[in-house]
């Protein structure tokens, strides 16, 4: 018997910069999200900073493309996730006072649930957006255990360790994975991004839902490859390609999550940890923890 049958979507598509794109970038991410919604979807994943683009030029462009959680980009989220009845992640330029954040919103049919602001910035996220200050929730729904990372945090292991520790069932990833120094793919056409994926999934036995993004933004190139892996760290369904604006699904028991870290009648993930060597959340305590 499925507990939480759950339809994953993830949305790989190419938001770009300006204020000239921004009505397109939403009314696209929306259609797409339409779609997945159509075909079942209840949790549908896009890309970091879907609202904006990637590329700002400066500070000042970057303030120009930012709104509060309050605003009308997170209030379009909310108004079609109340029509679907669906759960949505989706990154946006967050403004808080004077600070601009780095931001995936977490929204369900009865609205905004919550919001994680990414933790590492990359490269010039540096010159615009202000360090993360929010932890790694996780937040609890009516479909399960959700928590979030953006982009660069995969590549820091600690990120979904801690995450699954409290007890994520899922950990929905926005990204914006760049072009860097080649080789960019191996010979199966997955980048490095897909295997951090598929390791941190496997490691920590959660489902994780990529999204990424295509297309050129300025000076910046993206990947694509936008997955969904298992609590095996296997890929559910195929990765996305390099160029395609596509949606990849993925049907499963999202609550599942929590008794696949034992693996036989020896071996459990979460008794075998050493903590008599190393703390449990190493060094975490802003969130709360749920047993598996």
């Amino acid at each position: 018997m499925s507990i939480s049958p759950v339809t994953i979507a993830v949305v790989q598509f190419d938001p770009r910069v300006g204020l000239e794109h921004r009505d397109r970038n939403l009314t696209e991410a929306l259609a797409a999200a339409a779609t997945a919604a159509d075909d079942g979807a209840t949790l549908i994943v896009l890309p970091e900073l879907s609202s904006s683009g990637y590329s700002f030029a400066d500070r000042a462009e970057a303030y120009a493309h930012a709104e509060s959680v309050d605003g009308p980009f997170v209030e379009a989220w909310c108004e079609f996730a109340a029509s679907r009845a669906v759960h949505v992640v989706v990154g946006f330029a967050e403004l808080e006072g004077m600070r601009l954040f780095d931001t995936a919103a977490l929204i369900g049919p009865d609205g905004l649930i919550g919001v994680y602001r990414k933790t590492h910035l990359w490269n010039q996220e540096k010159l615009w957006f202000s360090p993360g200050d929010v932890g790694f929730p996780v937040f609890e729904t009516r479909i399960g255990r959700i928590g979030m990372l953006i982009c660069w945090d995969i590549w820091f292991p600690e990120v979904p360790r801690i995450l699954a520790q409290q007890g994520a069932d899922i950990i929905c990833s926005s990204n914006n994975w760049v072009w860097t120094p080649p080789p960019l793919f191996d010979s199966a056409g997955r980048c490095m991004a897909n295997y951090l994926t598929m390791t941190a999934a496997h490691s920590n036995n959660v489902f994780i839902a990529a999204a990424n993004r295509t297309g050129t933004d300025r000076d910046a190139k993206f990947l694509g490859c936008s997955m969904i892996a298992g609590t095996n760290g296997w890929p559910l369904g195929d990765i996305a390609g390099h160029d395609d604006d596509t949606i990849i699904s993925a049907s499963v028991d999202l609550v599942s999550a929590r008794s696949a870290p034992i693996w036989n009648d020896l071996n459990d993930l979460l008794r075998d940890r050493r903590t008599d060597l190393y703390d449990p959340m190493l060094g975490y305590t802003r969130g709360a923890r749920f047993p598996r």
